[in-house]
C-alpha cells in the first residue's frame, strides 16, 4: 500500500511498520516485567523468554507456538499479546494481528507503542478512520515522539487533510529539529494547502535540493503559483532525472499539457508510455498531448486502444468521440469501437450523440444514417438537456425537409447554450424557410455575434480532454 503526495508516492506503509517494529522490539525488552503477577508467573516468564529467543534465531512458527499456548491460558498479558500480534503483522497476516494487538492497547491504555503499532495494523487493512484514531491517541500519550507525528501526518495525508498533517509534521520537526526528511514532510503539506511562502522558506534552507526529487516537484509547485512557468517546467524536469517514476514523469508532463505544449509533452508521454506500459494516465496523457499537437489520427488510436482494454470506460469513450468527431476523415476502424461502446451502453448520451455525429454525414451510408438516427434518438431520451444532440436532431430534421420540426430542438440548444453560434445559424434558416423573416434577421445577427466571440470547436475539445486527463487522473 501507498500513501499519495501530492508531488510524490512513497511508501509509507513501510514507514510505518518500522514503528511497529519498534514497538514489537519494546516488547521484547519489557515483557516480563509486564507480565501481570500470577501464582505461575517465574514459568510465564520462561515461556515467554524462549518464544523471544525462538524468534530471535528465526524459528518464527516455534515462537507462535508457545506465544499461542500462552495466550490460551492467559488471553490477559499484554506482552503475549502484542509479540504475538507483531509475529503475525511480520507475515503480513494483519487480520489476524488485528485482535491481538487491539486487546494489547485495551489492557495498557497508556501504551503509545501499543496505539500505534495497532494503528500501523489498521492502515494495513485500509482502516484509515481506525489508523488515524490510534495514531492520535499515541500522539497524545507521547506527543515529543517524532517518529509518531510523522506517522499522524503521512495519515492525514493519505486522509485528504494536509491541514492537519502540517501540524503533525510541525510536531514532528519540533521534536527533531534539523532533520531534513521531517522539515521536506512539512514543506509537502504546506504545498498541499498552498502556503506556498512558508514551504519555500523551508526549502530554501535545505541542503542539496537540486538532488532531491521530492524538494524539485515541490520547488516546480511553488514557481507555478507564481505564474513563474518556465521555471517550474525546470523543477519538474530535475526531477524526472533524478528519480524518472511514473509520477515524476506524469507531473513534467502534465505541466507541459496545462500550458498547451504539446510537442514537448509527446516525448515526455511516450517515453513514459515505453517504460510505464501499464500507466492507463500515460496513455491518456500522450493521447490529449497528440490531439493537441494536431495529430488526430494518432490520438484516435490511443484512445481507441484505451477504450478496447476498458470497454465500460465512459471517459475513454468520450475522449475516442472528441477526437473521432474532430476531423472528418478519421480512420474509421478504431472510431468503431466508439460505435460498439455506444450500442451497449445506450443511457451514456455524450458518447451516443458523438457516434451519431460521426455516422451521420453528408457521405454516409442509408444503414449508417439509420444507425446514427438510433443512437441520436437514444442519446436525447438518455439527457434531453445535451446541446450537441438536440442541434444534431435539428440538423436532421432540416435534411429530412422538417424545417418547422428542427426549431423546437435548435431553440433547446440555444437555451442550453447560447454562444452556440452554429445552432443560430440553423435557426435563421429555419425561420427563414417557415416565413419568419424578423426572427430570422435576429437570428443572423446573433450567429455573427458568437462566431466573432466563440473560440474555435476544436479548441473547446481540446480544452475539454486536457481538462479531463489533467484533473480526473491527479
Amino acid at each position: 500500500m501507498e500513501f499519495h503526495r501530492q508531488g510524490t508516492r512513497r511508501t509509507t506503509a513501510v514507514a510505518i511498520l518500522v514503528l511497529a517494529w519498534a514497538g514489537l522490539l519494546a516488547a521484547h525488552h519489557t515483557g516480563a516485567a509486564q507480565t501481570p503477577s500470577h501464582p505461575s508467573q517465574p514459568l510465564l516468564e520462561s515461556q515467554f523468554q524462549a518464544a523471544m529467543a525462538a524468534e530471535d534465531r528465526g524459528d518464527i512458527e516455534r515462537a507462535k507456538h508457545i506465544l499461542l499456548g500462552l495466550r490460551r491460558d492467559h488471553p490477559e498479558i499484554f506482552a503475549v499479546n502484542e509479540s504475538l500480534g507483531m509475529i503475525y503483522v511480520a507475515g503480513q497476516q494483519y487480520a489476524e494481528a488485528l485482535p491481538l494487538l487491539r486487546a494489547a492497547a485495551s489492557e495498557q491504555p497508556s501504551s503509545a507503542a501499543a496505539h500505534r503499532n495497532l494503528g500501523a495494523n489498521y492502515y494495513q487493512l485500509h482502516r484509515i478512520a481506525d489508523a488515524l484514531h490510534e495514531f492520535m491517541i499515541a500522539a497524545r500519550l507521547d506527543p515529543k515522539n517524532a517518529a509518531t507525528q510523522k506517522g499522524l501526518g503521512d495519515l492525514w495525508m493519505d486522509a485528504g487533510k494536509p491541514e492537519n498533517a502540517a501540524g503533525a509534521y510541525e510536531a514532528a520537526v519540533r521534536a527533531e529539529p534539523g532533520d531534513p526528511d521531517l522539515e521536506l514532510e512539512l514543506a509537502n503539506a504546506l504545498v498541499a494547502v498552498k502556503d506556498f511562502a512558508r514551504a519555500e522558506a523551508i526549502l530554501d534552507k535545505l541542503p542539496g535540493t537540486d538532488e532531491n526529487a521530492d524538494a524539485e516537484v515541490l520547488l516546480g509547485r511553488i514557481a507555478e503559483s507564481k505564474g513563474k512557468f518556465l521555471d517550474a517546467e525546470q523543477h519538474y524536469n530535475r526531477a524526472v532525472q533524478l528519480e524518472p517514476s511514473e509520477e515524476n514523469a506524469w507531473t513534467l508532463g502534465v505541466e507541459f499539457l496545462r500550458h498547451w505544449t504539446f510537442d514537448a509533452a509527446i516525448p515526455v508521454f511516450q517515453v513514459a508510455v515505453a517504460k510505464f506500459a501499464e500507466s492507463t494516465r500515460m496513455k491518456l496523457g500522450l493521447g490529449a498531448a497528440y490531439f493537441g499537437d494536431g495529430k488526430y489520427d494518432r490520438a484516435i488510436q490511443v484512445f481507441a486502444g484505451l477504450s478496447a482494454a476498458d470497454k465500460n470506460s465512459a471517459l475513454d469513450a468520450e475522449l475516442l468521440g472528441m477526437a473521432c468527431s474532430a476531423v472528418s476523415d478519421a480512420p474509421k476502424q478504431p472510431c468503431s469501437a466508439l460505435i460498439d461502446y455506444a450500442q451497449t451502453h445506450p443511457r451514456d448520451a455524450v458518447a451516443s450523440t458523438y457516434a451519431a455525429t460521426m455516422l451521420l454525414t453528408e457521405a454516409a451510408s442509408e444503414e449508417q444514417n439509420r444507425l446514427g438516427r438510433k443512437l441520436l434518438t437514444q442519446a436525447l431520451a438518455a439527457d434531453a438537456k445535451l446541446p450537441d444532440a438536440q442541434y444534431l436532431m435539428g440538423v436532421q430534421k432540416q435534411n429530412d425537409g422538417d424545417w418547422a420540426g428542427s426549431i423546437s430542438n435548435l431553440k433547446a440548444a440555444i437555451a442550453l447554450v447560447p454562444e452556440m453560434a452554429q445552432a443560430h445559424y440553423r435557426l435563421a434558416l429555419a425561420y427563414a424557410r417557415t416565413k419568419r423573416k424578423p426572427e430570422a434577421k435576429l437570428e443572423v445577427a446573433l450567429q455573427q455575434k458568437y462566431s466573432q466571440q466563440k473560440q474555435s470547436d476544436l479548441d473547446r475539445r481540446l480544452r475539454q480532454i486536457t481538462t479531463f486527463v489533467t484533473d480526473a487522473h491527479n
